[in-house]
């Protein structure tokens, strides 16, 4: 399943369910089939985010051969993906979508 992130102001951005789920857990919001984030709602949401990707770089990174799940490339151990790198497009158009004063929805 793929979560489709659309805005007036920014291209869309696609992300796989796990990825999307946890993005919108971050943000406050239920990982429904659907739903929106409103101009006025995203500030809040940003600084979720920002919070959170503060919080997972005080974590120690994932050594080698320690699998994290959905972070793993199959067939060998490869750097994970931290939240940081997943997260900042999305924090990107949520900028663009706070300059334009356009709202934010998702569909998968």
């Amino acid at each position: 399943m793929l979560y489709k992130f659309k805005s007036k102001a920014a291209a869309d951005l696609i992300m796989l369910e796990p990825q999307g789920r946890q993005i919108l857990e971050i943000i406050g919001k239920g990982p429904g089939a659907s739903g929106i984030l409103t101009a006025a709602q995203i500030p809040d949401a940003i600084a979720a985010l920002e919070a959170a990707v503060s919080a997972s770089e005080a974590q120690p990174p994932v050594q080698e051969g320690q699998g994290r799940g959905d972070d793993d490339e199959p067939g060998g151990s490869a750097e994970a993906v931290r939240l940081r790198q997943r997260a900042a497009p999305f924090i990107e158009m949520l900028r663009k979508s706070a300059a334009e004063t356009a709202d934010v929805v998702w569909g998968v």
